[in-house]
């Protein structure tokens, strides 16, 4: 009578274990989380050697233009005021097989004196953080694998979702 129980127990976990390890990797709801408007709320850079942390500085402080990435569900995408500037670029959008890197065509231009007046910012862009209110990416040297002494320094920008406004006629 002892064996029933244990026997029903043994069934149960092993339908537990065989229906919980079943390969959940439908990923197809991730590029729907990025249309929309996102706002840049903030932006760092942090300079590392190897995988020491040398420096950490917070960027556009001072900027009072508001900077939105923008994605459009046909793969199309728009940076307004990069650096805060003026400009309003666009170009086209996608993410890797594994869904974890955007990578983007656009050329922004670009202030700083290395990349000789313009650069593709968002190229291949790590997704830290994505939900439906919040969107952290890296970029720069964010390859997983890297010696001890490389110096690298990773861009961190970090986005919320804009309100959707509607209008009525």
């Amino acid at each position: 009578m002892k064996k029933v129980p244990l026997l029903f127990c043994s069934c149960l976990a092993g339908i537990a274990l065989v229906i919980n390890s079943c390969k959940k990797d439908n990923l197809s709801h991730i590029p729907d989380l990025f249309v929309g408007n996102w706002q840049l709320a903030s932006l760092t850079v942090t300079n590392y050697i190897g995988d020491t942390q040398v420096s950490l500085d917070t960027l556009n402080q001072t900027c009072q233009k508001t900077q939105i990435f923008a994605f459009s569900a046909d793969n199309s995408c728009g940076y307004a005021r990069f650096q805060c500037g003026d400009d309003s670029v666009k170009g086209r959008w996608s993410l890797t097989q594994n869904k974890l890197f955007l990578v983007s065509d656009m050329v922004c231009k670009d202030s700083t004196k290395a990349s000789g007046g313009s650069s593709k910012p968002f190229e291949n862009a790590k997704i830290v953080t994505l939900g439906n209110y919040g969107l952290v990416l890296e970029t720069g040297d964010v390859q997983p694998n890297y010696s001890a002494t490389k110096k690298r320094r990773i861009m961190r920008y970090g986005f919320v979702r804009m309100k959707k406004t509607t209008t009525t006629q």
